[in-house]
């Protein structure tokens, strides 16, 4: 296997392990009804397959490109986006700095659900931001907003920007 698609492999199979170990403990509370990304337990360890119509590597500038039609699968997790860009950080041997999907996310897991415009998340930092048209759902509740920012390490997050929220109540 040469280098590049060695370290595309094994980048992939971090930063996804990063990603699941990361969302699996957020909480987002809204109006007291919780919405979690726990379906993300279900998935640790599980292959991980990432699908595009084209893959550009750049070595120099330590970015991987997944372009068209881009989907990274884990078990019954997927981030589905037209644009899945991969940054490495250049003082850490290969370790994953940033991931950022763009043009339309959409990240789905067998019981929750979030899209948006764009998403980045930053790995030292424990941080997901998704931006533009926010839209969580979870089971029959919706969470809607601009953008929303996630911090993994504390579980805290919090959407900002035409806020709305839809909650099911038992009858």
């Amino acid at each position: 296997m040469n280098e590049g698609v060695w370290r595309v492999w094994v980048s992939i199979k971090v930063m996804t392990a990063a990603v699941v170990m990361g969302l699996s403990g957020t909480m987002l509370t809204a109006q007291g009804t919780g919405l979690s990304f726990a379906g993300l337990d279900q998935v640790r360890g599980l292959p991980v397959e990432v699908t595009a119509d084209e893959l550009q590597v750049n070595n120099a500038t330590g970015e991987t490109v997944f372009s068209g039609n881009a989907v990274l699968g884990q078990g019954d997790m997927r981030i589905a986006a037209p644009e899945i860009r991969i940054i490495y950080a250049a003082a850490e041997n290969g370790r994953i700095q940033r991931l950022e999907a763009s043009g339309g996310v959409t990240f789905v897991t067998a019981e929750e659900a979030a899209e948006a415009q764009s998403a980045v998340y930053e790995v030292a930092q424990g941080r997901v931001i998704m931006r533009g048209s926010v839209i969580l759902t979870q089971g029959p509740n919706v969470l809607s907003g601009d953008s929303l920012d996630v911090n993994l390490g504390t579980g805290q997050g919090q959407m900002r920007g035409n806020v709305r929220t839809i909650i099911q109540t038992s009858p």
